[in-house]
Protein backbone atom coordinates (compact mmCIF):
# COMPACT_ATOMS: atom_id res chain seq x y z
CA UNK A 1 0.00 0.00 0.00
CA UNK A 2 1.03 3.58 -0.63
CA UNK A 3 1.83 5.83 2.02
CA UNK A 4 -0.48 7.99 3.37
CA UNK A 5 0.75 12.30 2.36
CA UNK A 6 0.55 14.24 4.99
CA UNK A 7 0.43 18.06 5.16
CA UNK A 8 1.19 19.86 8.35
CA UNK A 9 -0.20 23.12 9.31
CA UNK A 10 0.29 25.06 12.38
CA UNK A 11 2.40 28.26 12.58
CA UNK A 12 4.80 27.69 14.73
CA UNK A 13 8.15 26.08 12.50
CA UNK A 14 9.44 24.60 15.43
CA UNK A 15 6.38 22.36 16.15
CA UNK A 16 5.74 21.99 12.30
CA UNK A 17 9.78 20.47 12.23
CA UNK A 18 9.18 18.54 14.96
CA UNK A 19 5.90 16.83 13.73
CA UNK A 20 7.79 16.14 11.08
CA UNK A 21 10.86 14.48 12.18
CA UNK A 22 8.08 12.68 14.12
CA UNK A 23 6.07 11.22 11.70
CA UNK A 24 8.84 10.26 9.11
CA UNK A 25 10.07 7.56 11.02
CA UNK A 26 7.09 6.02 10.36
CA UNK A 27 7.33 3.80 6.31
CA UNK A 28 3.51 3.97 6.36
CA UNK A 29 3.16 7.99 6.28
CA UNK A 30 4.89 10.55 4.21
CA UNK A 31 4.81 13.93 4.92
CA UNK A 32 4.70 16.13 1.48
CA UNK A 33 4.37 19.37 3.35
CA UNK A 34 4.03 21.93 5.51
CA UNK A 35 1.56 25.75 6.07
CA UNK A 36 1.59 28.16 8.43
CA UNK A 37 -1.33 29.65 7.98
CA UNK A 38 -4.73 28.85 6.67
CA UNK A 39 -4.73 30.38 2.92
CA UNK A 40 -1.56 29.00 2.95
CA UNK A 41 -2.48 25.54 3.66
CA UNK A 42 -5.45 25.67 1.00
CA UNK A 43 -2.51 26.41 -1.46
CA UNK A 44 -0.43 23.72 -0.74
CA UNK A 45 -3.19 21.24 -0.10
CA UNK A 46 -4.42 21.77 -4.19
CA UNK A 47 -1.07 21.24 -5.69
CA UNK A 48 0.26 18.34 -3.19
CA UNK A 49 -3.07 16.61 -2.82
CA UNK A 50 -2.76 14.92 0.98
CA UNK A 51 -4.95 12.30 1.83
CA UNK A 52 -4.52 13.81 5.03
CA UNK A 53 -4.28 17.18 7.01
CA UNK A 54 -3.34 18.42 10.38
CA UNK A 55 -4.89 21.55 10.97
CA UNK A 56 -3.80 23.75 13.61
CA UNK A 57 -6.90 25.77 15.14
CA UNK A 58 -5.45 29.36 15.59
CA UNK A 59 -3.23 30.81 13.08
CA UNK A 60 -2.99 33.88 11.30
CA UNK A 61 -4.66 35.29 7.86
CA UNK A 62 -7.08 32.36 7.92
CA UNK A 63 -7.85 29.96 11.18
CA UNK A 64 -7.52 26.54 11.10
CA UNK A 65 -11.72 26.18 11.30
CA UNK A 66 -12.42 28.83 8.54
CA UNK A 67 -9.51 26.66 6.37
CA UNK A 68 -11.05 23.47 7.40
CA UNK A 69 -14.59 24.74 6.23
CA UNK A 70 -12.74 25.50 2.75
CA UNK A 71 -11.67 22.52 2.44
CA UNK A 72 -14.63 20.31 2.65
CA UNK A 73 -15.81 22.57 -0.24
CA UNK A 74 -12.59 22.42 -2.06
CA UNK A 75 -11.22 19.56 -1.75
CA UNK A 76 -13.89 16.75 -0.48
CA UNK A 77 -11.14 14.05 -0.49
CA UNK A 78 -9.11 15.14 2.03
CA UNK A 79 -9.17 14.29 5.84
CA UNK A 80 -8.70 17.27 7.96
CA UNK A 81 -7.46 16.36 11.89
CA UNK A 82 -7.15 19.40 13.82
CA UNK A 83 -4.46 19.41 15.78
CA UNK A 84 -4.65 21.81 18.89
CA UNK A 85 -3.73 22.89 22.69
CA UNK A 86 -7.49 24.35 23.30
CA UNK A 87 -10.35 21.31 24.02
CA UNK A 88 -12.76 24.11 24.84
CA UNK A 89 -16.46 23.24 23.70
CA UNK A 90 -16.65 26.07 21.29
CA UNK A 91 -13.64 25.22 19.11
CA UNK A 92 -14.40 21.41 19.48
CA UNK A 93 -17.54 21.76 17.67
CA UNK A 94 -16.96 24.57 15.77
CA UNK A 95 -14.10 22.16 14.03
CA UNK A 96 -16.64 19.30 14.03
CA UNK A 97 -19.11 20.87 11.69
CA UNK A 98 -16.93 22.41 10.00
CA UNK A 99 -15.37 19.02 8.84
CA UNK A 100 -12.80 17.77 10.41
CA UNK A 101 -12.76 14.03 10.89
CA UNK A 102 -10.57 14.46 13.61
CA UNK A 103 -9.92 16.40 17.36
CA UNK A 104 -6.73 15.49 19.34
CA UNK A 105 -4.50 17.92 21.78
CA UNK A 106 -0.61 18.41 21.15
CA UNK A 107 0.04 16.71 23.91
CA UNK A 108 -1.01 13.39 22.25
CA UNK A 109 1.89 10.55 22.39
CA UNK A 110 3.19 9.40 18.87
CA UNK A 111 1.98 6.29 18.68
CA UNK A 112 -1.59 7.35 18.93
CA UNK A 113 -1.33 10.20 16.52
CA UNK A 114 0.65 8.01 14.07
CA UNK A 115 -2.97 5.70 14.48
CA UNK A 116 -5.17 8.46 14.07
CA UNK A 117 -3.72 9.61 11.25
CA UNK A 118 -3.87 6.10 9.44
CA UNK A 119 -7.28 5.98 10.61
CA UNK A 120 -8.54 8.69 9.26
CA UNK A 121 -6.78 7.98 5.76
CA UNK A 122 -8.93 4.89 6.12
CA UNK A 123 -12.34 7.15 6.35
CA UNK A 124 -12.57 6.38 9.81
CA UNK A 125 -13.31 9.74 12.97
CA UNK A 126 -10.12 9.97 15.39
CA UNK A 127 -11.21 11.98 18.45
CA UNK A 128 -8.98 12.52 21.88
CA UNK A 129 -10.98 10.30 25.10
CA UNK A 130 -12.09 13.87 26.54
CA UNK A 131 -13.45 15.22 22.77
CA UNK A 132 -15.20 12.55 22.23
CA UNK A 133 -17.27 12.44 25.90
CA UNK A 134 -17.80 16.21 24.76
CA UNK A 135 -19.62 14.80 21.55
CA UNK A 136 -21.57 12.44 23.47
CA UNK A 137 -22.64 14.54 26.12
CA UNK A 138 -23.72 17.48 23.63
CA UNK A 139 -25.49 14.97 21.07
CA UNK A 140 -27.24 13.47 24.92
CA UNK A 141 -28.60 17.15 25.30
CA UNK A 142 -30.15 17.75 22.01
CA UNK A 143 -33.62 18.21 21.90
CA UNK A 144 -35.94 14.96 19.49
CA UNK A 145 -37.10 17.26 16.71
CA UNK A 146 -40.32 14.61 16.44
CA UNK A 147 -40.97 11.86 18.33
CA UNK A 148 -38.66 8.80 17.70
CA UNK A 149 -39.89 5.34 17.65
CA UNK A 150 -37.54 3.76 20.18
CA UNK A 151 -34.70 1.68 18.25
CA UNK A 152 -34.89 -1.58 17.41
CA UNK A 153 -32.71 -4.39 18.61
CA UNK A 154 -29.86 -5.93 16.97
CA UNK A 155 -30.36 -7.78 14.35
CA UNK A 156 -27.02 -9.95 15.16
CA UNK A 157 -26.91 -9.27 18.76
CA UNK A 158 -22.98 -8.25 20.28
CA UNK A 159 -21.08 -10.99 21.70
CA UNK A 160 -19.86 -10.30 26.02
CA UNK A 161 -16.45 -9.27 24.67
CA UNK A 162 -17.74 -7.20 21.70
CA UNK A 163 -19.65 -5.30 24.76
CA UNK A 164 -16.48 -4.70 26.31
CA UNK A 165 -14.98 -3.87 23.09
CA UNK A 166 -17.64 -1.42 23.13
CA UNK A 167 -17.44 0.01 25.98
CA UNK A 168 -13.78 1.50 25.87
CA UNK A 169 -14.49 1.94 22.30
CA UNK A 170 -17.10 4.74 23.47
CA UNK A 171 -14.58 6.16 25.95
CA UNK A 172 -12.11 7.20 23.11
CA UNK A 173 -9.89 4.16 23.37
CA UNK A 174 -7.64 3.66 20.86
CA UNK A 175 -7.07 -0.29 20.13
CA UNK A 176 -4.07 -1.05 21.22
CA UNK A 177 -5.40 0.79 24.43
CA UNK A 178 -8.08 -1.65 24.48
CA UNK A 179 -6.16 -4.02 23.93
CA UNK A 180 -3.95 -3.77 26.90
CA UNK A 181 -7.09 -3.53 29.30
CA UNK A 182 -8.44 -6.32 27.89
CA UNK A 183 -5.43 -8.38 27.74
CA UNK A 184 -5.68 -8.81 24.13
CA UNK A 185 -3.74 -9.02 21.30
CA UNK A 186 -3.90 -5.77 19.04
CA UNK A 187 -5.30 -7.47 15.47
CA UNK A 188 -7.62 -9.37 18.05
CA UNK A 189 -9.34 -6.19 19.01
CA UNK A 190 -9.25 -4.95 15.55
CA UNK A 191 -11.40 -7.63 14.59
CA UNK A 192 -13.52 -7.05 17.75
CA UNK A 193 -14.03 -3.07 16.20
CA UNK A 194 -15.08 -4.45 12.67
CA UNK A 195 -17.31 -6.58 14.00
CA UNK A 196 -19.03 -3.87 16.32
CA UNK A 197 -19.20 -1.80 13.84
CA UNK A 198 -21.22 -4.18 11.17
CA UNK A 199 -23.63 -4.87 13.72
CA UNK A 200 -24.49 -1.49 15.02
CA UNK A 201 -24.70 -0.12 11.18
CA UNK A 202 -21.73 2.36 12.02
CA UNK A 203 -19.70 4.01 9.25
CA UNK A 204 -16.94 4.14 12.27
CA UNK A 205 -16.25 4.52 16.42
CA UNK A 206 -18.05 7.68 16.71
CA UNK A 207 -20.97 6.62 15.15
CA UNK A 208 -20.87 3.35 17.00
CA UNK A 209 -20.85 5.18 19.99
CA UNK A 210 -23.76 7.48 19.69
CA UNK A 211 -26.01 4.64 18.08
CA UNK A 212 -24.54 1.95 21.54
CA UNK A 213 -25.91 4.66 23.73
CA UNK A 214 -29.39 5.43 21.62
CA UNK A 215 -29.27 1.25 22.22
CA UNK A 216 -29.09 1.42 25.80
CA UNK A 217 -25.85 -0.61 25.31
CA UNK A 218 -23.67 1.63 27.41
Amino acid sequence: MSAVRVLLVDDQALFREALATLLAVHDGIEVVGEAGDGDAALRASAELAPDVVLMDLRMPVLDGIAATRRLRVEQPGVRVIALTTFDDDEDVFAALRAGAVGYLLKDVSSARLVEAVLAAARGESVLQPSVAAKVVARFAQLPDAAPQPRPQPLVVPLSERELEVLRLLADGRSNREIAAALFLAEGTVKNHVTNVLAKLGARDRTQAALRARALDLL
